[in-house]
């Protein structure tokens, strides 16, 4: 008996994608709550019913617009690795955060923008931005494990913190001046590679 063909994909609905690619600059650019679904609707070219049909809430528009953004990062942070290694991987990931600062009409990380719209840790959108930050984590983790530094995890999250506020900075001060500061703070995370342990107490968990 032959084996029956795979199933083939579903067709990609443009609808869905006309909604999805309107919700998305929508949300960057003015904010999850002040966009409303019937604006959406028009900038997408669907009906309500439409709208409906492909997301049941608007919370599951703002997950699907999350998760779009986080595979872009992935997507790009896969070409960093295949590239990168060890601390020029550390810097490729910070030349990428600063890349960021400097596009038109940026306005922060999305991930952080929407977790302040979103107040509930238990919610579906403030999951999807702790999965991201996790991932991102272990991604910048990598890097320091792989110069050797002996704290990983805590080198890892210092740079997150740094990343988080040269997002924030970027955004409401002075782009220039922030690029600057996450710069020289990524390079005294490298040199810190090569000092002595630090106290054998301090937790690295990542």
């Amino acid at each position: 008996m032959s084996t029956p063909p795979e199933p083939r994909p579903a067709k990609r609905s443009e609808a869905r994608e006309r909604l999805l690619a309107a919700a998305s600059g929508l949300f960057y650019a003015e904010g999850i709550g002040s966009v409303g679904v019937n604006r959406i609707v028009t900038a997408g070219r669907v009906t309500l019913a439409t709208f409906y049909r492909h997301f049941p809430t608007k919370e599951d528009l703002v997950v699907a617009y999350l998760d779009g953004v986080h595979d872009a990062i992935a997507a790009g942070a896969a070409t960093l690795e295949d590239d990168h290694w060890g601390r020029e991987l550390v810097r490729a990931l910070g030349r990428d955060v600063t890349a960021q600062t400097a596009r038109p009409g940026f306005r922060g990380c999305a991930f952080v923008n929407a977790a302040s719209e979103f107040e509930d840790p238990g919610s579906p959108v403030r999951r999807v931005v702790a999965e991201h930050r996790r991932w991102y984590l272990d991604l910048v983790r990598r890097g320091f494990e792989q110069a050797g530094h002996r704290l990983p995890g805590n080198a890892a999250r210092h740079f997150v913190m740094l990343r988080d506020g040269a997002m924030t900075a970027g955004s409401l001060d002075d782009p220039d001046l922030a690029r600057r500061t996450f710069d020289r703070g990524v390079e005294g995370l490298l040199r810190s590679v090569d000092l002595e342990p630090a106290d054998p107490r301090e937790d690295d968990d990542a």
